[in-house]
């Protein structure tokens, strides 16, 4: 085909075709583009991927993004994966004088740092359960009950975010996360799931995201000192934000957002060089966390 029969089928300019071709080229597919009357561009048979190399398995694992090595052991799912990308690193061989893939020179975890051992339903167990699109039955032990629910759920699929899993669904047509380490017994009910129209898992977990930390979100106005402001940018990182139209002499006005009221103990290393503004409950929690502090380490009466 012509270049110019390309734009047309595709709708986009020739300009996006010819870049589009130096990308394909680029990445190793054989694609030839001869100029004139009789030319036109081909894609040459018996070269590149063979994606019939790879079983349907191993296709589907490739789909697998942003999972890190434990992550993709958490599913079962290491030795496809791992299989799909050694067939197409050896499709794609490296020329002397190219740059190292990035597989070689980038390593992902995606766990938090001294994360405890989980216990509770493990993602590999429940993987089958959801791709066949059934409903689940769960038993949930919540934080905020004191004792587990029985529910009956709507599976979106599993979802991992900074290092937990969790499973997504809806459950009496409300969206959910539910951590898979407090679903202590789950079972598949004989119904198709049940899942909201154009939503799909993405999308729910999006919203879910969203939603929890807008929820949870305290935003605490504070000033920190000059001498102090570059260790709080350090250590807060994009939660902080500083307001340039409210800098002194002596101090940066800032405001910095944590996900619970607990957590706002993290400023007590900063000691007198910041001082909390706002909300009242974050200065009542600190003053309640010094004066318990000072109790602890306050001389004994027989000393």
């Amino acid at each position: 085909m012509t270049t110019q029969d390309l734009a047309s089928a595709l709708g986009v300019s020739l300009r996006t075709i010819t870049r589009d071709l130096n990308w394909l080229r680029d990445a190793g597919l054989p694609v030839t583009a001869q100029r004139g009357r009789l030319g036109g561009v081909t894609m040459l048979p018996g070269s590149g991927l063979d994606l019939t190399r790879l079983t349907p398995g191993e296709r589907d694992h490739l789909s697998l993004t942003g999972l890190d090595e434990r992550q993709r052991a958490e599913l079962n799912a290491s030795v496809e994966s791992r299989r799909a990308l050694s067939k197409i690193a050896a499709a794609q061989p490296r020329r002397a004088h190219e740059l190292l893939p990035l597989s070689d020179v980038v390593h992902v975890d995606s766990r938090p740092w001294l994360q405890a051992p989980t216990s509770g339903t493990t993602p590999a167990s429940l993987i089958g359960a959801v791709r066949r699109g059934r409903r689940l039955r769960i038993e949930y032990d919540s934080s905020r009950e004191s004792c587990p629910r029985d529910l009956v759920v709507d599976p979106y699929g599993l979802f991992a975010k900074a290092g937990i899993w969790y499973l997504v669904a809806d459950c009496a047509r409300v969206p959910r996360m539910y951590r898979l380490e407090r679903i202590t017994t789950w079972k598949e009910v004989d119904q198709l799931r049940r899942i909201r129209e154009s939503q799909t898992l993405a999308t729910a977990a999006a919203a879910l995201v969203a939603q929890w930390e807008h929820n949870h979100a305290i935003e605490v106005s504070a000033t920190i000192d000059r001498t102090q402001i570059e260790r709080a940018q350090r250590i807060f990182g994009q939660r902080l934000v500083r307001d340039d139209h409210e800098e002194s002499a002596t101090g940066h006005k800032v405001t910095i957002c944590f996900l619970h009221l607990e957590d706002v103990r993290a400023l007590l290393p900063f000691g007198s060089a910041i001082t909390v503004h706002g909300p009242t409950e974050v200065r009542a929690h600190l003053r309640d966390l010094t004066t318990n502090l000072a109790l602890h380490y306050a001389p004994s009466p027989t000393s």
